[in-house]
């Protein structure tokens, strides 16, 4: 866990000089090429189904893992790194970047509401018994994750429309500069405050609010069954109940605590240009350097649900040492059956 810390830490240091645009001819896109792998993987691990978790928790997770890996496609990789080693390029051509800005806020927009739709499974699956039954299941949790999917899709596609042209050569319209009417327009306007509003005000407030409730259920609970328990069988007894519900608060505070810490930049950005009334292109460069962090970060959170969730379960790094040996067993088989 700790070696899987430092990577991480190294992961935010060399995104922090992308975004910052310090150090860019040292960057190669390497740790967030390994980030895209994990996610490979682990769809790949999830799909088998033996990790030790239930079929719902296994579609959100998949559901999850396939979002980062969009995140670091869409915008990582095309919009961040094509964008910088290779200029002037097709991505640049006016559609073709407004479609790759459709897409990476729909992948982004999917990544955090995905781990909202998480949050609400476990909030139900740890406090509401009764519903548990009718909810946690893996045919609703496909129906929430597609019903999820298509309507922030259909949100983020009216952004194709946000764009025009910056320049036009032979005919042929390069660049994709904001619309006037993006900043002045009541429609367009409206549309910006609903977008902020949906992501990531709303994800930010349920997190923070579900977890609250899990915690205060938990405690209570878990108050009546200790008292019940030693009036029962002594204080010595076990609970296998209050332990099934202890791993799932922290596979629950491991997601969303992930969410909630690297968000914080983001939304404090969104807060005060919205309450000052400033431009983000007016900013100065420590605003501008202080907007970027959070941008970072809150690429990095949507990069790294996956990985961070899947190291805390036994079951899954096992899984992972199998399938990153199994080149070298095949490579080198003969070393191994003399080992035997």
């Amino acid at each position: 866990m700790n070696r899987a810390s430092s990577d991480i830490l190294k992961i935010m240091f060399i995104g922090s000089a992308i975004y910052t645009e310090f150090n860019l001819d040292l960057i190669s896109g390497k740790e967030f090429e390994y980030l895209f792998q994990f996610n490979l993987l682990a769809i790949v691990i999830l799909s088998q189904g033996k990790c030790g978790l239930s079929s719902c928790t296994t579609c959100y997770l998949l559901a999850m893992a396939a979002a980062d890996m969009l995140v670091i496609s869409f915008d990582i990789i095309l919009f961040r790194l094509c964008f910088y080693y290779f200029p002037r390029s097709f991505l640049e051509i006016t559609p073709v970047c407004s479609i790759i800005t459709v897409l990476l806020y729909a992948a982004t927009d999917c990544s955090v509401w995905f781990t909202i739709t998480f949050t609400c499974d476990r909030f139900v699956a740890v406090c509401c018994q009764k519903l548990k039954q009718k909810y946690c299941t893996e045919k609703m949790a496909v129906v929430i994750l597609s019903t999820t999917c298509i309507l922030l899709c259909l949100k983020d596609i009216t952004l194709y429309f946000r764009f025009e042209p910056g320049e036009i050569i032979d005919n042929v319209p390069w660049f994709c500069k904001d619309k006037r009417s993006y900043y002045t327009d009541p429609g367009w306007i409206g549309f910006n405050w609903f977008e902020t509003i949906l992501t990531p005000l709303i994800p930010y407030g349920l997190i923070l609010l579900l977890n609250a409730l899990t915690v205060r259920h938990v405690l209570v609970a878990s108050r009546v069954r200790k008292e019940l328990k030693c009036q029962s069988k002594g204080e010595n007894s076990s609970d296998p109940e209050m332990e099934s519900r202890r791993k799932s608060l922290i596979l629950l505070f491991t997601m969303s605590g992930n969410f909630i810490i690297l968000w914080f930049v983001y939304v404090l950005n969104i807060l005060y240009y919205k309450i000052s009334g400033i431009n983000p292109k007016n900013y100065s460069n420590s605003l501008y350097m202080f907007e970027q962090v959070g941008v970072m970060l809150l690429e990095l959170s949507c990069c790294t649900n996956t990985f961070i969730y899947g190291m805390t379960q036994s079951k899954f790094r096992q899984k992972l040492k199998i399938m990153i040996k199994y080149p070298a067993t095949v490579m080198f088989p003969i070393s191994n059956t003399q080992n035997n």
